[in-house]
């Protein structure tokens, strides 16, 4: 899948590109997916690479959508970060360069990971939409 970055910025609103390409962060339990419950896939807001599962996804009390893991490792960076202060490592889509979030290591078993993302770095797909929307390929993680 090929996108035009240029494009897909101008179709941002003021929220997804303060925090995609600000490095910002939306207020906690007032965003779009902190307490989504339905099935499907999390993709880059920007590129529309997949990133997140809702297989992964887990209540973490901290207002913002978060998850054990990402569904592939290559469409994720991590950097150390030390702005604001704090200690800790900020995540990056790889394609896109959009800042989603953090991770912190307070997360669930197995790996103890908690990726603490921005609702407005994020589209979701309902399982049920992934084929027309073009991610078919991922229908299978749906599908025992």
């Amino acid at each position: 899948m090929t996108f035009n970055k240029e494009d897909r910025l101008k179709k941002l609103n003021r929220i997804q590109y303060e925090v995609t390409q600000q490095n910002g962060t939306e207020p906690p339990f007032q965003n779009e997916y902190w307490n989504n419950q339905k099935e499907g896939i999390y993709v880059d807001i920007v590129s529309g690479k997949p990133l997140f599962s809702s297989f992964d996804q887990f209540d973490a009390h901290c207002g913002w959508p978060s998850f054990t893991k990402p569904i592939h490792d290559k469409e994720i960076i991590e950097i150390h970060d030390t702005s604001f202060g704090m200690d800790r490592t900020e995540v990056r889509s790889k394609t896109a360069d959009s800042h989603l979030g953090h991770v912190f290591p307070d997360g669930p078993k197995p790996n103890g990971l908690r990726y603490c993302i921005n609702s407005a770095a994020l589209r979701f797909i309902p399982k049920e939409e992934l084929e027309q929307e073009g991610y078919g390929d991922y229908v299978k993680l749906f599908n025992p």
